[in-house]
């Protein structure tokens, strides 16, 4: 997982940089700064954004805002860079970049409300369209130009008044809301041999960037020597005392990647070979048992280019970032299964995770865990209700009592309002843990333990189910003396639900990165589940 330092992976906003004296007089002499020129090379087929507007609605929205010179530059400038593409909308609904952003943005509010005065219309617009899963919205770029532009000017707003605390720049960060689609080996090369110094600045307070930086290095050094072989399917069959050519093959892939530490052309299974094998396992989440599958031998044959493309879209997820309190944090990485707790920046435990099976436009979203909530009932959403439980209460006619479910009320429309009970049966299992987000995800137990023996751990409706929700519930109520492990066994077992709320929430942290370096220094991947990096794909690259 990630490594959540002093940073934690959600904004790369609002990190401490380095500022020098000529540079701080500059951020004075905002009005006086040259505007970029309009970007006419940007068109449809090649921006960031497939949503675009009149820069006649920058000018209206700057005069009926009454906006100050050193927002009104910085925003015309921004825009002209991007030929008026919008930078947090597409047809697709909110950019990750822009989920990015407004996560920065709650989360400051959430820390710091003194520093910024409150849009209120601004926030409970946004709340809504980030929790919008439509997944086309053609057409709706002309009612979303304003919001487009009270993000942008919230975002500048941001940067120039932290500015003389030390934060990042707002030019700085500009660079980070992408424009323009890039070759992906092109990219890679420019990131790579960049030698200004802002971006050596950038890497020392963002180590987990510079760390997949070190690997991009690695992996374009790859590709520029012709990648590595494909390695045929048949080598599924290989096993200890196995010879041939294919073992040989096997053997070098795993060398070019790293995996293999000295070079063997032999074509004899080796100890050396089997440690390559458990080590690569170990680094695409597998179980590490030395026995290649037929889906393991497709990501030893996933391309270079492919692995370089993946490295830049997890290196742009890591600049969306912000300084975390020390303190307690309890960390989940959806792509990787894994629940990580930490305090101030050392790990605690760790705890295997099941997560949904479909993700909404989530990549990452902070929250506070306040509540413990022992027998919870479930209240069944209305999706499942129409999708599932209605279809089988038409063919059973005792299928509620059946599940240990009662109806409690209606949702309009004959649906009516179900719950289960708690109970043995409760999809919730015996707790549950609320940090109220705009995504309606929370961690809860559950009686389908065996899921959690599996590598790939995508089976639940979209919260994210425990392996070990006792050991959380006295993790989290370990400062209330009354609260013993064995009143908290008490309480998961009982026939009534009973909510207890923590005297100090503990900070959630959701992302989606299917790369990252490890402790130790290994590059990690995994599987892109919901298919965030496919679409940030579409955007970033031809």
């Amino acid at each position: 997982m990630l490594k959540t330092t002093t940073l934690i992976a959600v904004l790369a906003a609002i990190i401490l940089f380095s500022c020098n004296s000529n540079e701080s007089s500059n951020n004075n002499q905002t009005s006086q700064r040259s505007l970029s020129q309009r970007n006419t090379f940007i068109n449809t087929g090649n921006a960031y954004s497939d949503f675009f507007f009149d820069s006649s609605q920058l000018v209206a929205y700057i005069t009926e805002n009454n906006l100050p010179d050193s927002i009104s530059q910085r925003m015309t400038g921004f825009y002209n860079t991007r030929n008026y593409q919008f930078a947090w909308f597409s047809s697709a609904g909110v950019t990750e970049h822009g989920r990015g952003f407004w996560n920065m943005y709650k989360y400051y509010h959430s820390y710091e409300p003194e520093k910024l005065e409150k849009d209120q219309k601004l926030l409970k617009e946004m709340d809504k369209l980030v929790a919008d899963n439509d997944s086309n919205w053609t057409g709706r770029d002309k009612k979303l130009t304003k919001t487009e532009l009270a993000l942008t000017e919230n975002f500048f707003r941001f940067f120039l008044s932290n500015t003389e605390n030390g934060y990042i720049k707002p030019k700085d960060m500009e660079q980070f809301v992408p424009y323009v689609k890039g070759n992906v080996i092109a990219l890679a090369d420019s990131l790579v041999n960049k030698k200004q110094a802002d971006d050596k600045n950038y890497e020392d307070i963002n180590p987990e960037y510079g760390n997949l930086k070190k690997h991009l290095v690695q992996y374009l050094s790859i590709f520029q020597q012709g990648g590595w072989p494909v390695i045929d399917e048949k080598a599924a069959k290989l096993k200890p005392r196995s010879k041939g050519p294919q073992v040989a093959l096997l053997k070098k892939r795993l060398l070019i990647s790293g995996d293999m530490p000295v070079a063997d052309s032999t074509n004899t299974w080796t100890e050396p070979l089997q440690a390559a094998i458990e080590n690569f396992q170990f680094r695409h989440g597998y179980s590490p048992d030395g026995k290649l599958t037929t889906a393991q031998l497709k990501d030893l044959n996933v391309p270079v280019q492919n692995r370089v493309a993946q490295l830049l879209v997890n290196m742009s997820r890591t600049q969306w970032m912000i300084q975390q309190p020390k303190g307690k944090l309890i960390t989940v990485n959806l792509p990787e299964f894994i629940l990580h707790v930490s305090e101030n920046d050392q790990k605690i435990f760790e705890m295997a995770v099941v997560v949904g099976k479909e993700g909404s436009g989530t990549t990452l979203f902070t929250g506070n865990l306040n509540q413990v909530v022992f027998a919870p009932y479930w209240n069944i959403p209305e999706s499942i209700i129409k999708k599932e439980i209605m279809p089988a209460m038409e063919k059973d006619p005792a299928y509620l009592e059946e599940h240990d479910m009662e109806i409690n009320g209606s949702l309009g429309d004959d649906v009516p309002a179900i719950r289960q009970v708690p109970g043995d049966q409760n999809s919730l299992g015996k707790v549950k843990f609320l940090f109220p987000n705009s995504f309606d995800i929370y961690f809860h137990d559950t009686p389908a333990k065996s899921l959690f023996s599996k590598d790939k751990r995508a089976y639940s409706h979209g919260c994210i189910r425990l392996s070990d929700p006792k050991k959380m519930a006295v993790y989290l109520l370990q400062d209330d003396a009354s609260w013993t492990p064995e009143k908290i066994d008490e309480a998961m077992n009982a026939a009534e639900e009973k909510t207890v709320r923590l005297k100090h929430p503990v900070p959630v942290l959701i992302t989606y990165y299917t790369a990252w370096v490890d402790e130790a220094g290994k590059i990690h991947f995994a599987e892109d589940i919901y298919g965030h990096d496919a679409k940030l794909y579409q955007k970033l690259f031809k």
